[in-house]
């Protein structure tokens, strides 16, 4: 048959059960081509006429076509394209369904025959032009749009309704919606019961009538376990934290899914619910897990002008006890052969255990040891804290610790000793869409730590906010504005009852790029620079991309260092500004940055920047 052309008032059968014919019609033409003879020869020419001026149908058309893909891809068997034209009759009815035509036209021609009459054993023993032709038709409306029934609150896509346009994706969705509303209200095997869709051409319009099976309301029942695993079944479990015995609800399983991978001790997840419902409508969860490499290790390097070279390293054991335990061992030199202050040196240590306290709340232990020989002080020190943290969602989390450290230090104020006992809390809001390169969203951390000192050091209390938005604009966010403001206090203790690392300072790649790491702090009436009790830091970027891999980069950044808790008017201030080049790597952007200060007396010369991933 010539043409693909549906007419007159007809049934047409569901979208699903439609492409899933068209599949198969175009998987036994490629295959019955494998067998029939022909040789490569040159590339041929394939265009696409539109009867009507419709960028937008164009572009739907062309993206569906096998055979003008062909075409860019330079295939010459004459096999496989004959096997993609007759393919694209179902393709390319598909789109014009799902652009609310329904009475289409579409011919394929491959050297003035019609593809569809030309036998899949017989294919010419060369192409040189195809021409696909299509007479879209009329833009069908609905006539009547009903799912019924619904469960209360279900809310289907606004475009279903009558008189509005009626493309075949709002009947999918429509009916999604639908089933998604029975499942929400805990009928988990709600269903599609039956469909009838029927399109009137005379008046152009399509009347879709979706009938829904709800289904009994279900529970939770035994988490079943199907696959081997290091880790142990019963912690397994736990971590899931299937609600067995309450009501079902969808959330409730993509969170057990997302609590598993969030140990990182599984490679795949994969949560499946049980055909057949047990005693009393109970449904089981089948559960398979692929095990991770237990163990990893990874390094790292960063070099800034004036802070020199910083070399990392960490080795980590994702199941250490057989729990989804995780521990984690860091190492770290940074500032090697930096113009500023000498060698930091760091060891630390990590534990965590999920589910310790509920499904949500993990156990963490932290410890170090730290030598710190920065511009203004030098500091040899040990810190340990032991705490909860709490994941409210993929996007939210808190932490409750006790702390303890031990710092002996060395500054213009003199040598002396703290020991303090401290409760740290911690809060953390992620919404944006790349960790490494944002393009939307925000971020937010904050932190407040009062702590309680010992042997004659000083009580009081340090916060910090830092908080982070991305707003991308363009095709396919090409450019982004992104800004970022930091702010520190400390109350309670004064310069010299404060341990100089949790001070306040600015410059560097972290707060001020342009301007010598930490060159920007506060000078006391005896004439000894030291870190300042607050901190107030702003950064501004434009990101553009030049080419899929080449980014540009332009920035400001500014720093306010003040001896009070709150920056005031004798708060000293710096700026830099500069100009930025990224790579991409498909994991994260290269970053480089070259920076002139342009406000205060604390530089006087360019600073460049290397690492991975944006500044902020």
């Amino acid at each position: 048959m010539g043409n693909t052309v549906i007419s007159g008032a007809s049934r047409l059968s569901s979208p699903r059960n439609s492409r899933v014919g068209r599949r198969g019609a175009a998987f036994l033409a490629a295959a019955l081509a494998l067998f029939a003879p022909g040789t490569a020869l040159a590339t041929y020419e394939a265009t696409l006429t539109l009867s009507v001026a419709d960028d937008d149908l164009r572009d739907r058309l062309a993206a569906a076509s096998l055979v003008l893909a062909a075409e860019e891809d330079e295939e010459t068997s004459p096999q496989d394209i004959l096997a993609a034209a007759r393919a694209d009759y179902g393709r390319l009815v598909g789109a014009l369904y799902a652009a609310g035509r329904y009475g289409p036209v579409v011919r394929i021609l491959v050297d003035g025959r019609e593809a569809a009459a030309i036998p899949p054993l017989q294919a010419p023993a060369r192409v040189r032009q195809v021409r696909i032709l299509v007479e879209p038709g009329r833009v069908f409306t609905f006539g009547e749009a009903v799912v019924t029934p619904l469960a209360p609150g279900t809310e289907l896509p606004d475009g279903f309704a009558a008189g509005r346009p009626a493309p075949s994706d709002i009947i999918e969705k429509a009916a999604r919606a639908g089933v998604e509303g029975w499942r929400q209200a805990g009928n988990a095997k709600a269903a599609i019961a039956a469909q009838d869709i029927a399109a009137d051409h005379s008046d152009a319009t399509l009347d879709a009538r979706i009938t829904l099976a709800p289904g009994p309301r279900v529970t939770f029942g035994k988490l079943v376990i199907t696959s081997p695993s290091a880790v142990r079944d019963r912690r397994i479990a736990k971590i899931a934290g299937l609600p067995t015995g309450e009501v079902f609800d969808p959330d409730a399983l993509d969170a057990a899914a997302s609590r598993l991978r969030r140990t990182g001790t599984f490679r795949s997840v994969v949560l499946r619910e049980a055909e057949t419902l047990g005693p009393g409508n109970t449904m089981d969860v089948e559960l398979t897990v692929v095990d991770e490499k237990p163990r990893r290790f990874g390094a790292g390097a960063e070099v800034s002008t004036t802070e020199g070279l910083s070399l990392t390293a960490f080795w980590l054991h994702r199941n250490l006890l057989g729990g989804a335990e995780r521990l984690r061992i860091d190492g770290a030199a940074t500032g090697l052969g930096g113009q500023d202050g000498g060698p930091d040196y760091r060891l630390g240590l990590s534990y965590s255990r999920p589910a310790t306290v509920g499904a949500n709340t993990d156990l963490y232990v932290l410890g170090e040891i730290e030598q710190l020989d920065e511009p203004l002080f030098f500091s040899k020190q040990i810190n340990t804290e032991i705490g909860l943290k709490r994941i409210y969602s993929d996007v939210l989390s808190a932490e409750l610790g006790l702390a303890f450290r031990y710092a002996d230090v060395r500054d213009q104020l003199g040598s002396r000793s703290f020991t303090h006992l401290s409760l740290p809390v911690r809060l953390t809001w992620d919404r944006r869409d790349d960790q490494l390169d944002p393009a939307d969203g925000f971020f937010l951390q904050g932190s407040v730590m009062p702590y309680l000192g010992f042997s004659g050091s000083e009580s009081g209390g340090r916060m910090t906010l830092d908080g982070r938005a991305y707003q991308g604009f363009g095709a396919d966010d090409r450019f982004v504005l992104a800004g970022r403001v930091q702010l520190g206090s400390i109350v309670g203790s004064g310069l010299a009852g404060t341990p100089p690392d949790l001070l306040f300072y600015s410059g560097g790649g972290g707060t001020v790029r342009g301007q010598p790491y930490q060159s920007l702090a506060v000078t006391t009436a005896s004439g000894a620079r030291t870190g300042g009790r607050s901190f107030l830091g702003l950064s501004g970027e434009i990101r553009a991309d030049v080419t899929s891999k080449i980014g540009l980069v332009g920035f400001y950044d500014a720093g306010f260092i003040g001896e009070g808790s709150v920056p005031g008017k004798d708060a000293e201030w710096q700026a830099g500004a500069g100009l930025g080049l990224r790579y991409n790597t498909g994991i994260g952007p290269i970053r480089l940055d070259v920076a002139a200060p342009v406000r205060g007396n604390t530089g006087d010369g360019v600073q460049i920047y290397v690492g991975i991933g944006q500044a902020f």
